[in-house]
């Protein structure tokens, strides 16, 4: 007998939805949804643009949740679904930029450390979480994407607005900052 949804895991729902039951897609729909537009608005200021993001993620997710299912992976569901959107976002700012050869959509940062500069310095230690927090907020950006976020320089600089040199210096300059801090 299978589990409740309730009881479900973000696997277990994307495995379901694998195998076309739209009660699980629509439950992972309902818990990862707020979590991920928030963390889209922090990246893109455009409602426009985050809302298309939104829904051409969850499109790939129905198609694609077979590749998810198949897949070794387990207890990845909620990175494979950033992944996913983090990818579309990409795409989104690599259409505006095509389109006005200038990118109209502003990268949303503040100052303060942002949830996922947290979350990566819980799981690396206390140390190198007061390091991150003493690096600029442009080089916590690139680091979060680059790392946390696992995108290229060249998706990195189309997400942050800026040319990829810009962004080879700012994670050069952080990686030193941060073995520095370390040492």
């Amino acid at each position: 007998m299978k589990r409740s949804l309730d009881a479900a895991d973000e696997d277990e729902l994307v495995r379901r939805t694998a195998a076309g039951d739209r009660r699980a897609f629509d439950e992972l729909y309902r818990r990862t949804s707020p979590w991920l537009l928030a963390r889209l608005r922090r990246r893109c200021a455009d409602d426009d643009v985050v809302s298309d993001v939104m829904q051409e993620t969850y499109l790939a997710v129905w198609r694609a949740a077979g590749t998810f299912a198949g897949s070794a992976t387990s207890g990845k569901a909620v990175g494979w679904l950033w992944t996913i959107a983090a990818h579309r976002l990409v795409d989104a700012f690599r259409r505006r930029a095509r389109q006005s050869q200038v990118p109209t959509v502003t990268v949303v940062d503040t100052v303060a450390p942002a949830a996922e500069d947290e979350v990566m310095a819980v799981h690396v230690g206390q140390e190198l979480e007061q390091a991150l927090l003493v690096l600029p907020a442009e080089a916590r950006q690139v680091l979060r994407a680059m790392v946390l976020d696992g995108l290229s320089v060249r998706e990195t600089s189309l997400l942050l607005g800026v040319p990829e040199s810009t962004v080879k210096s700012r994670a050069r300059r952080a990686r030193i900052a941060l073995r520095e801090a370390l040492s």
